[in-house]
């Protein structure tokens, strides 16, 4: 396929005047505010410089490479701008694969005829789908996306979410009602801050929107407040942290669990304001009785006196300003991470941190999704998927088994795909099983404008505009912001000729496929009709319409967010301060008349079978050969988010990142030399993958970044494939997951050295 180069005779002339725009990067969950110098106007128009915005109310300037890197990714010459699709033919040496450039017309008619096709045959539940991370960082996805989803009316549906941060979710629907109302850390009143398995420093926050942290927390230490991480490695947060605690991976739960028993055990519980809400309080206390500090000492790697003057250094910070706990991916992607996010929220709660200045708090954004009822509570386990039993959550089943559901025959098998801007061989467990599934599918779309490792298998790719050629304004990420703003932001450069956004290739799709199945489903005429009708009306409100439409009808605590509008957002393309978060979930669940079940059913079955695991002796896995394991866990960097980041030749120049850290005597046990490389082994595959021997990371453990893999055939990203790196997830196990919610278990997989 000839890629779509950038064409110097069209580009500005060099006397072209520039301009200075306003926008935001939408690449993780910091949205950044931005400066923009842009020279020229029109589809040629050309990025100059990308500046942190000074007056950003959120970021204060701040700004990491990712975003300067939006440049290079809008001007990807690998980056397609057309729809392709595939055509494999006879070659000397066999069938070979091209990608042929096509009209949308076609494109999109494609798409609807295969996947009607697949589920006149097979039944609707055949058509999966998966959406990934980048879709809730654009909004065209969010608001329009799921015209086209529900057509599909399957059941086979999954998202990067459970890759992720799905017990975040369960937990929060549990203990809150609803799914999204999570508690954010008010990092810049706290007094005392407790951070698990979460890297601030690289991730500019997760589930916790904080741009410009470091700054933040020097201004902890600089009010006397303390940082305390526990992370298995000395990760660029710990390295400024005033104590570092060492884990051994994937016994948060059972540390989380002692510090409760601790708070109990010398009555250290304080609940404040909510404790009138609180129910089961001393079921809680029975149930974690058998957790002290010295039963999982040895466990845990920390020994029984650390873990009681963190207890109670949690409750002496709460008297003095507020303190608070937060936990991230470590704490999540494990075997136990619902009960590890629910001992957080727990001990937030009783040492009365929840919805108080300087501990956690719901936010308040203009449009909020919760009041709106534009994002349902959630529920768990409405129905299991059909090969493995596991549970949805609010209509989507864990990514652990998407790859079984593909493989194994049978009613339901998923036999059609559509992915929206999600790579799930580099990004979900066991990414070699999910390759080998991928090829046998009948039919594959992707939404997506790169040819990677999962793309390659798709019958069709509709590229929708790149980030920096549509408007935004963030749905998601204001309700996890560590301080309320708004901000909406133009396009920062015209889109090309015939290409369509996001939105409007849902909008399309969900049109033509509704007519494509009338024939299937002769039932409920009339409810069809009104959703031809929704649909056609949506095809002409584009997100900035229903932005303005939401803003009008807002209506919530915030009292600074009300009254504003499209029209002043535009005029503040910076961002409008909304103020530092407030309590409101004392108020929220008064008026509804709900409270705080302390004890949810499924931690309450979760906890004594936890008992044996977690205080009894100690039984290490073995590889076949009988040998000790080593612990696998991931890694974050900061010039890295998504895997197609590695195509910009400024976030992957320099020493190469994907490395195995591996602490010293690891290596000389294993005679291994920094800089050799290594075959590392698990139950799912093998990788071979240099050595960085380091002093940062607890002995027993190993860790490698996520993403990379680009050694595969058929990837056309030029710049990843000379920096090809090797995937975790070829090693990462479908089989290991949270036992509660089936949220994979990236943490703690065992793993081997099986060659040096």
């Amino acid at each position: 396929m000839a890629h779509a180069h950038p064409d110097p005779s069209k580009a500005p002339a060099a006397d072209a005047p520039i301009t200075t725009r306003h926008g935001a990067c939408n690449l993780c969950e910091a949205i950044c505010g931005l400066t923009f110098q842009v020279q020229g106007e029109g589809p040629q128009a050309r990025i100059v410089s990308v500046k942190g915005n000074e007056a950003d109310p959120l970021s204060r300037g701040h700004i990491c490479p990712k975003a300067v890197a939006l440049k290079d990714l809008h001007e990807d010459p690998d980056r397609l701008r057309q729809p392709v699709k595939r055509v494999v033919e006879d070659g000397p040496n066999g069938q070979v694969t091209r990608w042929q450039t096509i009209t949308w017309d076609e494109a999109l008619d494609l798409v609807v005829e295969g996947l009607a096709q697949v589920r006149e045959r097979h039944g609707s539940h055949a058509v999966g789908v998966y959406q990934g991370n980048p879709n809730v960082h654009n909004w065209g996805n969010v608001t329009h996306g799921h015209l086209f989803f529900s057509q599909l009316k399957t059941r086979a549906r999954f998202s990067a979410t459970s890759a992720d941060q799905l017990p975040h979710h369960v937990v929060a629907h549990w203990l809150y009602g609803h799914q999204l109302a999570i508690p954010i850390p008010d990092i810049d009143r706290t007094q005392y801050m407790l951070v698990l398995g979460g890297n601030p420093l690289a991730s500019n926050g997760s589930l916790m929107t904080v741009p410009d942290v470091r700054t933040r927390f020097k201004a902890l230490k600089g009010r006397g407040g303390k940082l305390v991480v526990v992370d298995p490695r000395r990760t660029e947060t710990a390295a400024i942290a005033d104590e570092h605690l060492a884990i051994d991976p994937g016994t948060d739960a059972a540390w989380l669990l002692s510090l409760v028993h601790t708070l109990f055990a010398e009555e250290l519980t304080a609940p404040g304001a909510l404790e009138p809400l609180l129910d089961q309080v001393k079921a809680v206390r029975d149930a974690v009785a058998p957790f002290s500090p010295e039963a999982t000492a040895a466990l845990t790697g920390i020994d029984a006196a650390t873990t009681r003057r963190i207890a109670r250094e949690l409750a002496t910070a709460s008297g003095q300003g507020g303190a608070v706990a937060y936990g991230r991916m470590g704490v999540s992607t494990q075997a136990h991470g619902v009960v590890c996010q629910w001992a957080i929220q727990v001990i937030n709660l009783l040492t009365g941190n929840i919805d108080r200045e300087g501990g956690a708090l719901l936010t308040s954004p203009a449009l909020n999704l919760i009041q709106m009822k534009l994002m349902g509570p959630g529920h768990l386990g409405a129905w299991r998927s059909r090969v493995r039993g596991a549970p949805e959550f609010s209509g989507e089943l864990p990514v652990s088994v998407l790859a079984e559901e593909m493989l194994t025959p049978g009613r339901g098998q998923i036999r059609a795909l559509v992915t929206a801007a999600g790579n799930p061989v580099l990004s979900t467990p066991n990414g070699r099983q999910l390759d080998e599934a991928l090829a046998k599918l009948d039919f594959m779309v992707a939404i997506d404008f790169y040819v990677n490792e999962t793309t390659r298998h798709a019958d069709v790719i509709l590229p929708p505009t790149c980030f920096v050629e549509h408007d935004h304004y963030d749905l998601v990420f204001l309700h996890l912001a560590v301080r309320n703003v708004a901000r909406y932001s133009e396009a920062i450069v015209e889109r090309a000729p015939g290409a369509l956004h996001d939105w409007e290739i849902y909008s399309e799709l969900a049109t033509r496929y509704a007519r494509r199945v009338w024939a299937l489903e002769r039932s409920g005429v009339t409810a069809r009709l009104a959703g031809l009708l929704t649909r056609g009306l949506m095809k002409h409100l584009p997100p900035h319409r229903l932005l303005a439409i939401g803003l009008n009808r807002a209506a919530g605590p915030n009292a600074q967010a009300r009254g504003l509008t499209l029209a002043k957002l535009r005029a503040h393309p910076e961002g409008i301060d909304l103020g530092p978060l407030k309590p409101s979930l004392g108020a929220s669940l008064a008026a509804r008349k709900k409270r705080i079940d302390l004890l949810p059913a499924g931690i309450r079955r979760e906890l004594p079978q936890l008992v044996a695991a977690f205080t009894g002796p100690l039984t290490p896995p073995t590889s076949p050969s009988g040998q000790p394991t080593l612990k696998l866990i991931g890694r974050r960097d900061v010039r890295s988010n998504n895997s197609w980041m590695h195509n910009s030749e400024r976030l992957v120049s320099g020493k190469p990142r994907c490395t195995l850290w591996m602490h010293p005597d690891d290596a000389l046990r294993h005679a291994v030399a920094d800089g050799q490389t290594v075959t590392l082994a698990s139950r799912t595959g093998r990788i071979a993958v240099p050595v960085h021997v380091s002093a940062d990371i607890r002995p027993g453990v190993v860790s490698l970044p996520h993403g990379w893999g680009h050694g595969r055939d058929g990837v056309q990203m030029a710049v990843a494939q000379a920096h090809p790196g090797a995937s975790i997830n070829d090693l990462t196990d479908d089989r290991l997951t949270d036992r509660i919610s089936a949220n994979a278990a990236f943490s703690a997989v065992p793993v081997w050295i099986e060659a040096a």
